[in-house]
């Protein structure tokens, strides 16, 4: 009788073998043919230099194809209100295991969207209020400050038995929303002075609107109307006049012959330009929301977006606006002491959930503080909030630099969590550059060697230790250690701020030293970004460089982005007697198929659409006759192909010299972006390439003082070292630098240190150390001292 061979080790099951995560000839962005392994079930850090293609193997590779095979499992109609997400490039992926994304991208900047409303703990809240809170106003809704209370009445027409009926209904509907300010908190008031000069009038030019000019049809409107004497000085107006001139209602009217629709300049300056995000504005315009907008606490419901009737209901004299208005370790106290056996569960839940707060160290938030204002560390730890308490098991965790924002003290907590994740039976895959978080990883993965074009390979595979010794960039650094300077540079000058009062600082008084590099440092939410962005506002000679994200499309480049592009249009048009609008994309030198995209999208409804590269420009994105014209041996898509080195030689000498591109191209090589092409979308850069590239657009702007919010962010060890030497550049010359920063290279680097804390939030918000690097590692007085001495090996 025939038996049958057993392949399976004896006493292993089939569904055992399964625990790999392979991936086979991965071509996403700059990845070149990666394969790799990848075991299940253990945390594996992936490393590299900025831009070597870590998130193009673990986000836009693992993970996406795990979301699109997820997003398959639904019909074809739930699929088209989902996002449509096309194949990555790669050959096999198998093994894949559901994930679950924590990335690094900050919450929405909402106005109504604050960390109660992210995270679930408002719902809570509510219907907690609704069911135990005296006096009972209402369900749940009469305390969200997201829904209006309306009301209404009228007659319906139902069929009935064969006859239609006509009956009278009524209906309301209670909220919780504040009706003055609809539940943002605050009111904005235009200041009146910045609209007109009231001393002129309208045909003496008294609108000093931008784009309000004599002559031009928006001003015509006005002084054309016939509602009011436009030669009589506007102070001298009527009640009805200054009515009609600043709030009457739209009506349509003939102006000079023309049928037009007349409307007050207040409701037509905030539809025309209130109404737009502050960011996307042209600089005039935003300089001029600036001066004009004021922004005030709502006077009805104090800041806090509720109703009258919704901050009367109380739980122990606790209404839900003071409950959201704790610091969150103090409201997690305050629920726990609550003993109510009817909402016992949701106190459970609550509690739990508020808990998670305290222990990922985010305790010294308060759940009315508006997402958009956390930083974009603190809004990667709110989305690990709900996955903390999970049951889920053999799931995949992916990270995108977890230990951003954080203190080297907060750090080893967030190593905890994530080991207790991948305890639970979970595969964690974390991007990460901090040596103190890849020292704990069961497999390593360094990508590179270089970055950009340069990288995209395998460059170690293995344990820790196998890292240290196995010579790749990331292995030699692996073990850098920044001494502290041995002189210290003195300063030129002091930046007075008195009384700092932001969040929860304590009216502090502190003397910033100019002229040298100062870093201010602290656990994270101990006050350093209220005491620097509420007390030194960028404009007057200060350059502020925050953690803000870069709005661009895939037509944005860093050419575009930096202004480099114009010198360069300018240079191809002089050389040879033509427009500079043929040398844009985006422009008159558009190819005519793909509208200058470089390729043709094809929609295909629920599935993922499809680009194709344009046949007509083969991705070139110009008019054939475009690229007939040459500037130095080169037509205008083979520069935009040059990364930053090689354009910077092409711009320096010959031909092709043009002054104002190669200064830009500089400042870009000096951040460390000379392997970056010119024409790269903006949508493939790293977080960290990003950042550095906003860094190179404002150091042209004019100003002393130059502040930075923890440029080391998505920087790899080894490109530390080349920010400190551009910090150092940017003092010589003459700049004051002030760093936010928490990497000890640059705390030891620094010419003095300011140290906030002792804690985070109302445990915080007082200077607990002054001075040089040496004194903070001999004082070892506060936290910060502790973790520099043991850096430099004090």
């Amino acid at each position: 009788m025939a038996t049958r061979k057993n392949t399976q080790p004896p006493g292993r099951h089939a569904a055992d073998s399964h625990d790999l995560i392979r991936v086979h000839g991965a071509r996403v962005n700059n990845l070149k043919d990666v394969s790799i392994e990848i075991p299940k079930r253990r945390l594996t850090v992936f490393t590299g230099v900025s831009g070597s293609g870590k998130s193009s193997l673990v986000f836009d590779t693992i993970a996406a194809e795990s979301q699109r095979l997820i997003n398959e499992t639904y019909s074809a109609f739930v699929q088209g209100f989902m996002p449509t997400l096309a194949r990555p490039e790669v050959d096999v992926l198998d093994g894949l295991t559901t994930a679950i994304i924590v990335d690094q991208q900050r919450m929405g900047g909402d106005p109504r969207s604050t960390v109660g409303t992210a995270t679930d703990a408002n719902a809570m809240l509510r219907i907690l209020f609704s069911r135990i809170g005296k006096p009972y106003i209402g369900s749940p809704k009469a305390f969200s400050f997201n829904v209006a209370s309306i009301s209404g009445a009228g007659a319906v027409t139902v069929e009935r038995g064969g006859q239609t009926v006509k009956e009278r209904r009524s209906f309301s509907i209670t909220g919780g929303m504040c009706p003055r300010c609809e539940g943002r908190g605050s009111v904005t008031d235009l200041d009146l002075t910045q609209l007109y000069d009231d001393s002129k009038s309208l045909n003496d030019g008294a609108l000093t609107v931008p784009g309000y000019k004599p002559g031009g049809w928006s001003y015509r409107l006005y002084s054309e109307s016939g509602l009011y004497d436009a030669d009589k000085p506007i102070r001298k107006y009527t009640k009805r006049e200054l009515h009609d001139f600043l709030h009457r209602e739209p009506v349509r009217m003939k102006i000079a012959g023309i049928n037009m629709t007349y409307e007050g300049l207040i409701p037509r300056i905030q539809k025309s330009m209130l109404a737009k995000d502050r960011e996307s504005m042209q600089p005039h315009i935003r300089e001029f929301v600036d001066r004009a907008v004021t922004f005030t606490t709502c006077p009805d419901c104090d800041g806090t977006r509720l109703t009258e009737a919704a901050r009367s209901s109380k739980i122990k004299k606790v209404s839900i606006a003071d409950a959201c208005a704790m610091q969150i370790s103090d409201l997690a106290a305050w629920v726990d002491s609550l003993d109510e056996p009817s909402v016992a569960p949701l106190l459970t839940t609550l509690h739990h959930t508020l808990e998670s707060f305290v222990e990922i160290g985010l305790g010294y938030l308060s759940l009315d503080r508006p997402a958009g204002t956390l930083s974009g560390g603190e809004a990667q730890r709110v989305k690990m909030i709900r996955h903390l308490g999970s049951s889920l098991t053999d799931t995949t965790y992916v990270f995108d630099e977890p230990t951003t924002g954080l203190h080297p003290h907060d750090i080893q907590r967030m190593n905890g969590l994530l080991q207790r994740l991948r305890d639970k039976g979970n595969t964690v895959l974390v991007v990460e550059h901090k040596p103190e978080t890849i020292a704990i990883a069961d497999h390593v993965v360094d990508l590179g060697p270089g970055a950009g074009t340069a990288g995209g390979t395998v460059c170690f595979e293995g344990t820790v230790d196998g890292l240290r010794k196995g010579g790749t960039v990331t292995g030699r650094h692996f073990d850098d250690r920044a001494a502290l300077k041995k002189a210290v540079r003195e300063p030129t000058g002091r930046l007075e701020i008195r009384g700092a009062a932001t969040h929860n600082l304590r009216d502090v008084d502190v003397d910033i030293p100019l002229g040298v590099l100062t870093v201010i440092t602290g656990v994270a939410g101990s006050g350093k970004s209220s005491l620097i962005h509420g007390s030194i506002p960028a404009g007057e000679g200060v350059v502020s460089i925050d953690q803000g994200a870069i709005r661009g499309s895939r037509r944005s480049n860093p050419a575009t982005y930096t202004g480099l592009l114009d010198p360069i249009r300018k240079a191809f048009a002089k050389a040879h007697g033509v427009k500079p609008a043929l040398f844009s994309a985006n422009s008159e030198g558009a190819c005519p198929t793909c509208n200058g995209a470089g390729v043709v999208y094809t929609d295909l409804a629920m599935m993922a659409g499809v680009a194709t590269t344009c046949e007509d420009c083969e991705g070139k994105r110009f008019q054939a006759s475009v690229l007939d014209y040459h500037l130095g041996g080169r037509d205008i898509s083979e520069v935009l192909a040059m990364p930053v080195t090689e354009a910077l030689e092409f711009f320096g000498s010959g031909e092709a010299a043009t002054p104002a591109a190669h200064r830009i191209l500089d400042r870009l090589s000096d951040v460390g972006l000379g392997y970056v092409s010119l024409g790269q979308p903006l949508t493939t850069l790293s977080g960290g390439e990003r950042q550095r590239l906003k860094l190179a657009t404002h150091m042209s702007d004019k100003g002393g003082v130059y502040v930075l919010d923890e440029p080391t962010t998505g920087l790899h060890l080894a490109d530390v070292e080349q920010l400190l030497g551009l910090l150092d550049r940017l003092v010589d010359s003459g700049k004051s630098v002030i760093v936010i920063e928490h990497h000890q290279a640059v705390m030891a680097h620094a010419d003095w240190i300011v140290d906030l804390g002792p804690g985070a939030g109302h445990d915080g918000g007082r200077i607990v150390f002054e001075g040089t690097p040496a004194d903070l590692v001999a004082d070892r007085s506060t936290l910060t001292g502790e973790h520099l001495a043991a850096y430099v090996g004090a």
